[in-house]
């Protein structure tokens, strides 16, 4: 059983990950979005800065989640890779799957939902501007 604690403890561990990222995303691309809006209604001449920060904010979730998810894959490797090791020393004797985690799936939608918020703000196409 301390096996699958520590693999729910894993993903607490990515969903804070997510939760962080998702708020740097959506914070950074409603910025962006706001000085967008008042620079084409005409009511700021030049809004470089602050667009900057929101598209900086927006690509430090993306880092952040990347960071998060590596992190994640190499922490569950290592757990199957040390279960394996105890099941062969007799220690362990219960099979247990290692199901896809779907906060590890969550995580790899909203990484692709990032790059595409990302590539909207920097080149000013897709599904996002």
């Amino acid at each position: 059983m301390s096996f699958q604690r520590t693999r729910m403890s894993a993903d607490r561990t990515l969903m804070s990950v997510i939760r962080t990222s998702l708020s740097l995303i959506s914070f950074g691309f409603t910025i962006f979005q706001v000085f967008e809006k008042l620079r084409e209604a005409g009511t700021l001449t030049h809004a470089a800065a602050p667009r900057n920060f929101g598209l900086t904010l927006a690509l430090l979730g993306i880092v952040m989640l990347v960071i998060g998810i590596i992190y994640h894959l190499q922490f569950m490797q290592g757990l199957r890779h040390e279960r394996e090791a105890m099941r062969q020393a007799g220690l362990v004797h219960a099979e247990s799957r290692f199901p896809p985690s779907m906060t590890l799936i969550t995580a790899l939608i909203l990484l692709v939902v990032g790059v595409a918020a990302i590539i909207s703000m920097a080149f000013q196409v897709g599904p996002f501007f």
